[in-house]
């Protein structure tokens, strides 16, 4: 038997009087999650433990099986694993997003923030960017590590978790209430603004009409992260399949083998097939026993607030992952189970993650069973199936009567 979690990042969402009251999920075309949920166990999951901010990084360890109550250390020291990062133990490790305030003629703190991702930069661009600010800031104490796209990372020696916005949660508000208050990290945000405003790199951007990648924006602090192995947990061989450091931190924390398909970027315009080839490939060729493809894509259009392309993504995910893996799968002559789910939702109305249940679907190729369901949020709830603890749902995953 092999087993397959599709994670859709942020793909949950709530009713839009824009859709009719539906979800982009419902509306979305998935003729492959729907098939399959007329196949397969459906119902909700709490992925976020109470008490905890809704996040993929306590989200996603919910789903591998990671108490996130007992594991989770902050976000940051998982993306540093994912960066080849050793940290030492009294090291603090923060997401150093580059991300686009408004240019107004005002003092930095009125700025507002307008897009948590600089319009979704290229790794490129923002290496360069991020090279200025650290010829100017990194100190012994400082040091700046290059991440993707718009993420990358701080390591704070000797330093100390405070807490701190994450910027997607305060999109087009003024900053001045949600920065920092520990002085370095401040004055370092204040200084990258002026060092990036007016880089030839943003000079072209706004030319072209794109948002420019003019400041950094600090958050995500935490330590050393110590996971178990996913191996001895679950005497299963895995293999991680994703462009975001962050999962690739976790992997890489919990022993799983990390593979890399080029072209996944981690936004609307990824590698889809490349993501489902490789786990066919790990799965069907090279003898591992699980797969964790996740798709970054529909959360990533949930902070934008664009209905559309959030739709785009869930559909690109239903045809250009989910079928492709099952159809790889099945023409292999392997026997499956699969799990399609989000980590949490990233609803449109908010632009950013809260700790609502999300829908999942459990299809197992053995045993597939006529049910009269279609794969939505609305439909999940309706089957009255509720796994109340999120890091107990891949226990259902490996269930076998």
């Amino acid at each position: 038997m092999k087993y397959v979690i599709v994670l859709g990042d942020g793909m949950a969402d709530e009713p839009l009087d824009e859709l009719g009251g539906k979800t982009p999920l419902a509306c979305a075309k998935t003729p492959m999650m729907d098939e399959l949920a007329a196949m397969s166990e459906i119902g909700m999951v709490h992925t976020i433990p109470e008490g905890m901010k809704p996040g993929s990084d306590t989200a996603n360890l919910a789903v591998l099986g990671y108490d996130p109550k007992r594991y989770y250390s902050g976000r940051s020291p998982l993306e540093a694993l994912s960066i080849g990062v050793d940290m030492e133990p009294d090291d603090v490790a923060l997401r150093a997003n580059i991300v686009t305030l408004t240019e107004d003629n005002v003092p930095f703190e009125e700025q507002r923030i307008l897009d948590h991702s600089s319009g979704e930069i290229g790794t490129e661009d923002a290496a360069v960017l991020l090279e200025a600010v650290r010829k100017e800031l990194e100190t012994d104490i400082y040091r700046f590590y290059v991440g993707a796209s718009y993420r990358h990372l701080l390591i704070w020696k000797k330093g100390r978790v405070v807490d701190l916005v994450q910027p997607h949660d305060v999109l087009t508000q003024t900053i001045g209430p949600n920065l920092p208050s520990e002085p370095d990290l401040l004055a370092m945000m204040k200084r990258s603004y002026e060092i990036l405003k007016n880089h030839p790199i943003n000079q072209a951007r706004r030319a072209r009409g794109e948002n420019p990648a003019n400041c950094l924006w600090f958050w995500g602090a935490g330590t050393r992260p110590a996971l178990s192995s996913f191996q001895e947990k679950t005497g299963l061989r895995g293999v991680m399949i994703s462009a975001v450091d962050l999962l690739k931190g976790i992997a890489i924390g919990a022993g799983m083998k990390v593979i890399q398909v080029e072209g996944a970027n981690g936004g609307l315009h990824t590698n889809y097939e490349g993501k489902a080839q490789a786990a066919v490939d790990a799965l069907a060729r090279d003898g591992y026993d699980f797969a964790y493809i996740h798709v970054e894509a529909p959360d990533e259009m949930g902070h934008q607030g664009s209905i559309e392309r959030k739709i785009q993504a869930i559909e690109n995910l239903d045809q250009r992952v989910i079928r492709r893996v099952k159809e790889g799968l099945d023409a292999a002559g392997l026997e499956y189970r699969m799990l399609v789910m989000p980590d949490h939702p990233t609803p449109i109305c908010v632009r950013t993650h809260t700790a609502s249940p999300v829908p999942y679907l459990l299809y197992d190729s053995t045993r597939p069973q006529k049910r009269d369901w279609l794969y939505s949020e609305e439909e999940a709830r309706r089957s009255g199936i509720y796994i109340a603890e999120g890091h107990k749902v891949i226990e259902r995953l490996f269930e076998r009567d």
